[in-house]
């Protein structure tokens, strides 16, 4: 044996991963297991598809509910602290890639390999409650999508077949019976268990969200004021309504890791993050300012019906909630394989086939349970950004970074790595709970 080179440690009570030297030359690009990985270019589509959902039919809102010019700078701002959240995600795994000698780790092995190898003797056996706590801010955040999507597709549907618009009396228990509709279609949708039927619809869906994009500029500057009249900033609830809706629209912490294991160079991570954040900045920038500036204080969610009764703007529209009813089985499965794992164990697995039908069945119920009971896209969008995303998206990174070079390389002078992360979860933090609380309160008065 080398004397040079101190054996690995052994991992303490079991634990699964097991701290190697820092001076081991482990390349954990070279250990991955061989298949098709994706170039620098599609890594930067992946990240963008990820980051671009149902959210940006509804950013106009958050610009409404902000004030313009306001809203403009602090989603610019979102944008480079969200991309440098998942800048510090994935440089904290690539650092545990060659401490642990694991090729590829998942965002929830990145938090528990994080605290069980620690300099925290102490804090080290609560690394599985760290990774479940991850595991249900993921599943919230996704479940929570499904319930916009689903809104999304009823209003759709509501208001090409009625013209209703959310000014009148009863428009709220019309847009229910509509959700109370979709949970067939949506519940049979939902029963098929593989991606390959289905991913061929994100490439179509994508097309649909850049004329969506295009399309709100061209209403919206036929319907503007002068923009002078545009009010600027709009008060305290609003803001922090809008922070967790921008959040919620933009955030792409869940997919950075996936997309970082399956690119020919990882080192190129970085590059992929700015070049996709920028593009997902852009088209947010876009259709919440020109839809907001063109639609208007009655602008209602999602963007598309705000269009006119056109030819071309119905089509649109009713592509569109096709394009998104498809989509929600592609959320809803990422989520649902992740609760499968744990309560499949319980089981028989000669009966995993009936019993995953079931709680595929329960959980759609669920679902449209809470659209029915909570009916409002833009607080709804903003609740979860608030209360999912800033955990998942801002404090739980900054946790992870700072377990990792707490030790090597420390904490820098004056201890800036410190305040650097400290701020970030002071701000994660502040989201959480006065977004949480501003968005829920609007959910509540629209009961």
């Amino acid at each position: 044996m080398n004397p040079t080179k101190p054996p690995p440690q052994p991992p303490p009570d079991g634990a699964k991963y097991v701290l190697h030297s820092e001076k081991d030359s482990y390349d954990f690009v070279a250990n991955r297991t061989t298949r098709k990985r994706n170039n620098f270019l599609e890594a930067t589509g992946h990240l963008i598809k990820g980051c671009l959902g149902g959210g940006i039919l509804g950013i106009h809102e958050a610009f409404m509910k902000c004030g313009l010019w306001t809203a403009l700078f602090v989603t610019i701002i979102f944008g480079f602290y969200i991309s440098y959240c998942q800048h510090i995600l994935v440089k904290s795994a690539q650092t545990l890639y060659k401490r642990l000698h694991i090729s590829e780790m998942s965002y929830p092995d990145v938090a528990e390999a994080s605290l069980q190898v620690s300099p925290f003797p102490k804090l080290r056996k609560y690394s599985k409650l760290f990774r479940y706590a991850v595991d249900v801010t993921i599943c919230i955040d996704l479940f929570g999508a499904c319930c916009v999507y689903q809104i999304i597709i009823a209003k759709t549907i509501m208001e090409v077949i009625e013209s209703s618009q959310a000014t009148e009396v009863g428009y709220l228990n019309k847009l229910r019976l509509y959700i109370l509709a979709l949970l067939v279609p949506i519940l049979l949708l939902c029963m098929i268990r593989t991606l390959k039927y289905l991913a061929p619809f994100t490439l179509v869906a994508d097309v649909f969200i850049v004329v969506c994009v295009v399309s709100t500029i061209v209403y919206g500057l036929k319907s503007a004021p002068p923009i002078s009249e545009v009010p600027a900033w709009k008060g305290a609830l609003g803001f922090f309504e809008f922070c967790g809706i921008v959040v919620f629209s933009m955030e792409g912490i869940g997919v950075i890791l996936p997309i970082e294991n399956n690119m020919k160079n990882p080192k190129q991570s970085l590059r992929v993050i700015v070049c996709g954040m920028t593009a997902v900045l852009l088209f947010l920038i876009t259709v919440g300012f020109f839809g907001y500036w063109g639609f208007g204080e009655h602008a209602v969610s999602p963007v598309t019906l705000n269009f006119p009764s056109d030819l071309f703007p119905t089509i649109l529209k009713v592509l569109m909630g096709i394009m998104i009813f498809v989509t929600f089985a592609l959320n809803f499965w990422a989520p649902f394989n992740l609760v499968w794992y744990y309560v499949s164990k319980k089981h028989d697995p000669k009966k995993h086939w009936i019993w995953e039908r079931v709680y595929r069945g329960a959980f759609i119920v669920v679902i449209t349970a809470i659209a029915i009971a909570f009916p409002n896209i833009g607080n709804l969008m903003g609740l979860l950004g608030a209360f999912a995303l800033s955990n998942m998206g801002f404090i739980f990174p900054a946790i992870i970074d700072l377990l990792v070079v707490w030790e090597v390389p420390g904490l820098g002078k004056w201890r800036w790595r410190l305040w650097k992360n400290t701020f970030i979860i002071v701000v994660g933090v502040l989201l959480f709970s006065a977004g949480s609380y501003s968005n829920l309160k609007g959910l509540i008065a629209n009961l």
